[in-house]
């Protein structure tokens, strides 16, 4: 069973985005594989994102790339917005999965099976507060260990 964190009450996604993910990859433990990040989203997020990720901290580099770029196989963080997209299979990319936007996977099972780990980030809007209900409904439903990081009182 894979474990699937809720971080819930985010107020702004993609900054919280990359807090999230540098606290992810950074966590790696000495002489242990660095950690790989598929995050998916929106195209329109993840472009803003992937800008985002460049500049948000001056003192962190996040290796990135959309899974598209020949350099996905080795660029530790990819970006895309599709849960089945064929480039998925080209990539070892298999450790965790942020989900940024609205979209429940289609094939929840393959989605598990290959992620280890999946962070479904929410936000205070109530269109993506619902989503992110009916997301984890169908996560419990499967059986898997769910846990919620509730964000209202974060910075």
């Amino acid at each position: 069973m894979a474990r699937i964190d809720f971080h819930s009450n985010v107020a702004d996604k993609l900054q919280y985005a990359c807090r999230l993910t540098r606290r992810i990859w950074s966590g790696t433990a000495n002489g242990q594989p660095v950690r790989q990040i598929v995050m998916v989203g929106e195209i329109v997020d993840l472009k803003k994102l992937d800008e985002l990720l460049w500049t948000f901290s001056g003192p962190d580099f996040l290796p990135h790339c959309f899974i598209d770029d020949e350099a996905a196989a080795e660029t530790p963080i990819v970006l895309t917005d599709d849960f089945a997209s064929p480039a998925l299979l080209q990539i070892p990319h298999a450790d965790v999965m942020i989900h940024l936007g609205m979209r429940m996977p289609k094939d929840v099972a393959a989605l598990v099976e290959r992620f280890p780990r999946i962070v479904e980030v929410v936000t205070v809007n109530e269109a993506e507060r619902l989503a992110g209900r009916e997301r984890y409904k169908a996560y419990r439903d499967l059986g898997h260990e769910l846990h919620n990081f509730d964000q209202s009182k974060s910075a």
